[in-house]
């Protein structure tokens, strides 16, 4: 029964025309028709249908079985779902999994074992476990493609996700975690790595660039460093120069 209701609350929550509305508009800002968007974690679709609305080609990738469930049913037919995970290897993990709150079950142990004492999670608990397959960015990008965006929103695995992506990509956005700095810290470093990226923020669900402009890697620093462990989180997006 609480898996159940954990999936009506995320859709209550994220799925909504609204929503949906807001970042639709936002990614025909950014996607062209007919380019390639990769939504790693797509929970409820709610950021494959937007991308889709904005003409892009999507493939949502969702290793939680209740939500790829539900993907199945209703996501377009012209979404490709991929029911897996991504990490820096193809293998099978244990993922650790809420049923009251399953948007925030994660493939990451230090995650998990520190959000007891971070603002905004006390009240979740991790209350099983499902072993999911595993594979790469690479290999999704080998078999379908170069895309022009990489969403990955994947409560604090996202460093194992790039750690499996070997070249630059146009974009990519990752969840960022005020909370949890020193995984944004990782993130951002290993973009670096990657290739020549600038920076920007969305914060929350606003829909909507923080700065008009694209900063470098210190001047995110800067302004991650400025925020209060309990500040919204929101999304971090890198743009190649």
């Amino acid at each position: 029964m609480n898996r159940w209701l954990g999936l009506a609350r995320s859709l209550a929550i994220y799925h909504n025309p609204v929503t949906i509305r807001a970042w639709r508009r936002f990614y025909a800002g950014i996607l062209g028709p007919g380019d390639l968007a990769i939504d790693v974690g797509a929970h409820v679709g709610t950021r494959s249908r937007a991308m889709r609305r904005a003409g892009a080609r999507v493939v949502a990738v969702e290793p939680q079985s209740l939500f790829a469930w539900y993907l199945r049913r209703t996501l377009p037919r012209d979404v490709t779902l991929v029911e897996c995970a991504l990490g820096g290897s193809a293998s099978e993990a244990r993922m650790a999994v809420s049923s009251r709150h399953p948007t925030v079950s994660s493939l990451q142990t230090a995650f998990v074992d520190g959000a007891a004492s971070a603002p905004g999670f006390g009240h979740v608990r991790w209350d099983r476990a499902e072993t999911v397959r595993m594979v790469t960015l690479d290999d999704l990008i080998a078999r379908h493609g170069l895309p022009a965006y990489v969403k990955i929103d994947v409560e604090g695995y996202e460093i194992e996700v790039l750690s499996g992506l070997s070249r630059p990509v146009p974009m990519v956005s990752v969840e960022y975690l005020p909370g949890f700095a020193d995984f944004t810290e990782r993130v951002v470093a290993r973009l670096e790595e990657i290739g020549p990226y600038r920076f920007n923020v969305v914060v929350g669900e606003g829909a909507r660039f923080l700065w008009s402009d694209w900063r470098d890697g210190r001047a995110l620093r800067d302004w991650l460093a400025s925020l209060p462990a309990d500040a919204s989180s929101g999304d971090l997006f890198a743009r190649l120069e």
